[in-house]
């Protein structure tokens, strides 16, 4: 996975605690920039859905391991069943 760089307040890898945490700078008032409220709004849903995609994506990698395992217990299997075939046939 690449890493994002920068030199704003995100750099380094992005986790949702990291983007809940990012405190932007707040413009004074009748200055050009974003609204506060805005930013944060974002922040916090960039957060949860990261959040959530990490979730699916452990689940997704505990369902390849589970399924991984469960092919080389049959591949083992498969592989005795023949041994002893090939055993019994002499």
């Amino acid at each position: 996975m690449a890493v994002y760089r920068s030199r704003n307040a995100l750099t380094g890898p992005l986790t949702p605690d990291r983007i809940a945490g990012v405190a932007l700078p707040r413009t004074s008032f009748c200055q050009r920039g974003y609204r506060a409220d805005d930013v944060d709004a974002l922040l916090h849903r960039l957060a949860h859905e990261l959040r959530d995609r990490t979730r699916q994506l452990d689940l997704t990698r505990a369902e390849n391991h589970r399924i991984k395992e469960a092919l080389r217990a049959w591949q083992t299997r498969r592989t005795d069943e023949r041994a002893q075939a090939r055993h019994a046939g002499r």
